[in-house]
């Protein structure tokens, strides 16, 4: 059953535990990805709508979201009307590849990522849940599709934003680099101290220089005693 929960102290958002509900993972993405104040966002494998949501608190740009799941589209589009921000965001139930059926070739500022993280080989496990196992794995698009599909989209110099994990990181660089990407920034989000990177956000360019790789500080969620972090409260009370 669907219900509304508080996404920042501004918005709301519409999730269900059973088909998809947002993570910290979103939550990071939007706030470090530094998005122009106008122009065109596009929001590829959207989810329920969550970080594009988030990030039209930060800009006026226009924000096209694309999600292959109808059902997740659908909480999107809900989420959106019930926040009043018809005028900004729109929804598009489509498959990341078809992206250039609804929006302009080379016409957009930014890209914001939170793709499927898993890769699907004969020997995965996936979740049983269908919502959570395409959201999860890669069953309907992987790295290499988002970054052709970024490449097509983005203006020279355009920037593309993503969530994913440490261990795909080579194979993240490896996509950018074939399609004329440029990871210029990166940086790794740690649970909490001592413990293993479980996230990291890169900032690529379309049409950069393939050198000056800069990693940013480490960001940690969580302090010692498992209370989030100043900075994590800090971006909780920003929202």
């Amino acid at each position: 059953m669907n219900r509304i929960d508080q996404l920042t102290r501004n918005l709301k958002i519409i999730q269900n535990d059973e088909v998809f509900s947002f993570s910290i993972d979103a939550v990071l993405l939007a706030h470090f990805a530094n998005i122009p104040k106008k122009g065109i966002v596009v929001d590829l494998c959207s989810g329920n709508g969550a970080v594009g949501l988030i990030i039209s608190e930060k800009t006026n740009a226009k924000i096209k979201m694309i999600e292959l799941q109808k059902r997740l589209a659908t909480m999107s589009t809900e989420s959106i009307e019930l926040n009043h921000k018809e005028a900004q965001i729109e929804v598009f139930n489509i498959p990341l590849q078809d992206s250039l059926s609804v929006i302009t070739h080379d016409s957009c500022d930014a890209i914001v990522c939170n793709p499927p993280y898993f890769q699907t080989r004969p020997d995965s496990k996936k979740n049983p849940n269908p919502y959570l196992a395409i959201a999860r794995h890669e069953i309907h698009t992987n790295l290499n599709d988002i970054m052709h599909c970024s490449k097509q989209l983005l203006k020279t110099r355009g920037k593309l934003f993503l969530v994913h994990r440490p261990d795909r990181l080579i194979d993240i660089i490896n996509a950018c680099q074939s399609e004329g990407l440029a990871v210029k920034t990166c940086r790794f989000i740690y649970p909490k101290i001592k413990k293993d990177a479980n996230m990291v956000i890169i900032e690529a360019i379309k049409g950069g220089k393939q050198t000056g790789l800069k990693i940013l500080p480490p960001f940690y969620v969580h302090n010692e005693n498992g209370k989030y972090s100043k900075e994590m409260m800090e971006i909780f009370n920003h929202g």
